[in-house]
């Protein structure tokens, strides 16, 4: 099937296919496997793939299948840094726009669909981090707790205090430290919204049998810690000075074997909790894409599913 041209510059003529699905259901073979056919570049849409050294609990494609397709947006960070959905789309956006001009398609792939929604629906023009504005914030976090400091967002923009749960530090952060920088509350800010520009096509994989999804990711979870996951870590602390808040310790897996290096669960407990956390993930995601709209849906162990995608992307990109 001969792959539509990409017309470079031409807005209007490019739709953007956008690989969803829970974690462990194939995402990432799959878009090597498709992009070969598609003359396409990936984009990772991945909130643990953007920092380096964390490779085998993130599931990383591997260095062959990067320098098989061109991937983007991995190995971006250190794991003592942050990175928000904002900067996500403000990195996306020139980089759509020099895969197009390459005459090639970009494959956005993932799992953190957040910063998907942020694409699709939009996010406020709010500004960059300021990390000494964020080690004063968490300086004070650590004198009064996070809940004092979630009881200070309430008085500062109640709407935006509201949907965020006084144990979430990340977001209650983030929503302090925009109203010092703007001196406006986040919540305002967020009503003035830029989509992308380009339309898209939804696209993800599920799982119709659960029990096999959790099946996947117990066979996953267990080569990784083959692999050496355990001694990846280890290397991680090593290196960097890690505390369970940093959103890096947030990708499942790794805080619960800096709990296991450190003493507080044994090992058999650490299998345990990566396991449960990896699920509740899947879960997660998996609610995210119900209420997607327009998606378009294909059984994960479906073996006919690439070329089914595929004369969907075809089909999509002749039409637009």
């Amino acid at each position: 099937m001969q792959m539509p041209t990409i017309v470079a510059n031409s807005k209007k003529k490019i739709v953007i296919p956008f690989l969803m699905g829970p974690t462990a259901s194939g995402k990432t073979a799959l878009s090597v496997e498709l992009s070969k056919d598609l003359n396409a570049e990936i984009i990772s849409v991945d909130s643990a793939l953007i920092y380096r050294g964390m490779d085998i609990g993130t599931g990383k494609p591997s260095q062959h299948e990067q320098a098989t397709v061109p991937h983007h947006l991995i190995d971006i960070r250190n794991p003592t840094e942050a990175y928000s959905a904002a900067e996500f789309c403000q990195d996306v956006t020139p980089l759509l726009d020099a895969i197009i001009g390459r005459g090639k398609l970009p494959l956005l792939v993932g799992g953190t669909m957040l910063y998907f929604k942020a694409l699709q629906a939009g996010l406020s023009p709010l500004p960059p981090a300021n990390p000494a504005l964020r080690k004063q914030l968490e300086e004070k976090a650590l004198e009064i707790g996070w809940a004092a400091m979630h009881v200070q967002l309430q008085e500062l923009d109640k709407s935006t205090a509201d949907k965020i749960h006084p144990n979430d530090p990340q977001r209650i952060q983030r929503a302090l430290e925009v109203i010092l920088l703007t001196g406006k509350p986040f919540s305002e800010l967020k009503n003035h919204k830029m989509p992308l520009s380009y339309p898209i096509l939804p696209i993800a994989l599920f799982a119709a049998d659960r029990s096999l999804l959790h099946e996947r990711i117990k066979v996953r979870f267990e080569q990784m810690i083959s692999d050496g996951f355990i001694a990846e870590v280890e290397g991680l602390l090593q290196r960097y000075d890690l505390h369970p808040t940093m959103p890096a310790m947030r990708a499942v897996g790794y805080r619960q074997i800096i709990e296991y290096l450190r003493g507080t669960i044994n090992y058999n407990d650490m299998i345990e909790q990566a396991l449960g956390a990896t699920r509740q993930l899947a879960k997660r995601q998996e609610t995210w894409l119900r209420k997607w709209p327009a998606l378009h849906r294909f059984d994960m162990v479906d073996n006919k599913k690439r070329d089914s995608i595929m004369k969907l992307i075809h089909h999509s990109i002749a039409c637009s």
